[in-house]
Formats: structure tokens, C-alpha cells, sequence
């Protein structure tokens, strides 16, 4: 958590009319990376946006930068969803619950572009918030675990990957209404996460070290 403060702090402050349209900008990006991937159309984000390219433009330079901003976005929000789902819940696996449906409302999603290697190894903001999502995440886990309600054969990726999978319309589809059904098939998939266990997983659990692994 300190890390993101820090971050902030070492942001320049925008005029009140630039931070809304930034805002704007990052939202509208976010929403069209889940739907597209990271080969989002600009002037499409600019569109959604409701400002111009040449706005879009001013806030960042390019594709990389934007996209790289949303991923930074979605990691801080949806770590502290999962801060707040742990420390309000009195009940771990509701905890998990909580977080899981608010983690789709937040287009976490947009984060394969962060698992597809699509940045620089290294790169000490992504590192700094990537570690908070992490212990913000596994905290819940943990926590799961401790109170015997989520099977032991679940991790943190095996998590993060639902997470990613049913938040996306389905490739070559155009069901950009994925709302309508992504909330329905999570709550069957943390049914499935639930002690005691019907089948045996194959493989191991996933952590996200595994995801990050280049082939």
C-alpha cells in the first residue's frame, strides 16, 4: 500500500477539466481492452471517451502508454477491493465472494495484457503494484483456506485466471453485453471452489509467478 501512495504522490496533478478527461480516457480504454485486447483502435477509446484525438493524444503518447496506464488502473483498484472485501467481511469465503464480483466490475479482464507479457521485465510501477494486488489477493486466499471453505487444491492464479477468462466476450462473438452472464457463470465457478471438494484437479494450483512465465 505504500507503494501505490508513493506513486501517486510522484503523479502531476492535472486541472480539475484535464483529470476528468484523463479519467475518462483510462475508463473508456479499459472497457476496450477487455473487449478487443491489447490492439484497441484509438479513435475508438477517444469516441467512447467523448473527447478528440488530439485529447487523447495530450494524455498519452501512445497505445503502450495508454495501455500501460489502465493495466496500473485496474491493478490499484482491484487491489483495493480485495483489501476492503477482506477487512469488512466477517466471513472469509463471503470475502471471496465479494471480491470476485467486484473484481469483474472492475474489467480485471484488461489485465491479460499485463500476463502476456506485453511490458518490459522490470518495470518498478508495475512490480510495486503487481506485489500489492498479489498480498492483497492471497491475503483472501489465505484467509479462505484458514477458515476450511475453499478447497486446498486452489490458488491464487487458478483464481485470477476465471477471473480473466469469464470477465471477456467470447473471441469472434460480438456479446459486448458479457455482464449480462459473467457474474451468473462466476458465482457457478466459486461454487465449484468450495470445500469439501467433488473431483480431483489435474495439475498443480496455479500461482501467478506460472502465469507470468514466458513459454
Amino acid at each position: 500500500m505504500v507503494g501505490s501512495v508513493a506513486i501517486e504522490r510522484q503523479r502531476p496533478r492535472l486541472r480539475a477539466d484535464a483529470s476528468r478527461n484523463r479519467e475518462r480516457i483510462v475508463t473508456a480504454a479499459r472497457e476496450a481492452l477487455v473487449e478487443h485486447g491489447p490492439d484497441i483502435p484509438l479513435d475508438e477509446v477517444a469516441r467512447r471517451a467523448g473527447v478528440g484525438n488530439a485529447t487523447l493524444y495530450r494524455h498519452f503518447a501512445d497505445r503502450r502508454q495508454l495501455i500501460r496506464t489502465v493495466t496500473l488502473s485496474v491493478m490499484e483498484r482491484v487491489a483495493r477491493r480485495a483489501e476492503a472485501a477482506l477487512a469488512e467481511e466477517p466471513d472469509a469465503f463471503e470475502a471471496l465472494r465479494r471480491f470476485t464480483h467486484e473484481a469483474a466490475d472492475e474489467r480485471i479482464g484488461a489485465l491479460c495484457t499485463l500476463l502476456s507479457g506485453a511490458f518490459e521485465e522490470g518495470d518498478p510501477e508495475l512490480v510495486s503494484v503487481g506485489e500489492h494486488l498479489t498480498a492483497a489477493v492471497q491475503a483472501l486466499i489465505s484467509s479462505a483456506h484458514r477458515s476450511g471453505q475453499l478447497r486446498t487444491d486452489v490458488a491464487v492464479g487458478d483464481l485470477m485466471v476465471a477471473l480473466s477468462q469469464l470477465t471477456r466476450p467470447l473471441p469472434g462473438t460480438a456479446c459486448f453485453n458479457i455482464d449480462r452472464f459473467a457474474h451468473r457463470h462466476l458465482q457457478l465457478f466459486l461454487d465449484g471452489l468450495r470445500t469439501p471438494a467433488r473431483s480431483e484437479l489435474p495439475g498443480s494450483a496455479v500461482t501467478l509467478e506460472d502465469l507470468q512465465q514466458k513459454s
